[in-house]
């Protein structure tokens, strides 16, 4: 395991601010009380708070004082107290811990966070803090795993007038019809043109089509993103470290960690280095 702050023989004194997300509650409410009940019992102080929105969450963050913030929910919850806690100016002020609880745990398991309810409430109390570096975008978004651009990455939903499934079946109809025939049963990559720079190196440019475009942060220290540029009709990928990614293109979309987002015509992501802590098994 990376190296991080020593123990201090624990966070079993430290003072508690459990974050119950409600799509968690809703989900499984059995293994919030039992995430609930493990860190109440081995916790010096836990103060629990409900919130039912986003703005209550962030209220609850930005008033914890001493306390350390331990989310209980999925990645979507994680993303949302780290987001809360970039904006505040406060992230780097202490941990944060996750007990994920939910469907989606992508993340919270590429970063190393145990899935299992106990085990992960127990790090909570007895790991040790973990440095990481985080992506941030021109516009104050996060990236705490890894950006992606896609090639016709699906639209975000606009509107929820009654005509929307038909136009969306229709839109899905004429894709069949238009659609290239496969070669050889394989579909033709799609593609997009992109112009991607890598701390001013031009890794893709407008001239010539792209299949994907990827970036990821590395462990903490190098404060440089691993960025991938992969071509489309067998030419070569093109990869770099870089602290500072352009991306400029006609109207891209791109998914970071779980979200997609867009279109824009422009975006540039910048590397902080050991921006935040998270408290992961020793």
């Amino acid at each position: 395991m990376p190296p991080g702050h020593p123990p201090a023989d624990s966070f079993r004194g430290h003072p508690l601010l459990l974050l119950v997300d409600p799509a968690a509650r809703a989900a499984d409410g059995e293994s919030v009380r039992i995430a609930k009940d493990v860190l109440c019992a081995g916790a010096a102080s836990v103060k629990i708070v409900l919130p039912e929105s986003a703005a209550e969450a962030e209220r609850a963050l930005a008033h914890r004082g001493r306390r350390h913030p331990v989310v209980l929910g999925d990645d979507a919850a994680l993303l949302r107290a780290v987001g809360a806690l970039h904006r505040d100016r406060t992230l780097g002020r202490g941990p944060v811990s996750l007990v994920p609880i939910g469907p989606r745990s992508a993340l919270a398991r590429e970063l190393g966070v145990p899935q299992q309810v106990p085990a992960a409430a127990r790090a909570v109390l007895n790991g040790v803090e973990r440095e990481l570096d985080l992506l941030v975008d021109d516009t104050g978004g996060i990236v705490l795993g890894a950006l992606s651009i896609p090639c016709g990455a699906p639209s975000a939903h606009t509107g929820a007038h009654w005509w929307t499934p038909v136009e969306k079946t229709a839109r899905s109809l004429v894709r069949t019809l238009t659609a290239p025939i496969p070669v050889n049963g394989h579909q033709p990559p799609r593609q997009q043109r992109l112009r991607v720079e890598a701390d001013g190196v031009v890794l893709a440019d407008l001239d010539r089509p792209v299949h994907e475009v990827s970036v990821r942060t590395g462990p903490a220290g190098p404060a440089l993103a691993d960025v991938l540029v992969r071509h489309t009709a067998g030419a070569p990928h093109v990869s770099a470290r870089a602290r500072t990614i352009t991306v400029s293109g006609r109207d891209f979309r791109y998914r970071a960690d779980s979200a997609i987002t867009g279109p824009v015509r422009t975006r540039t992501w910048t590397v902080e280095p050991s921006a935040w802590r998270l408290t992961l098994p020793r």
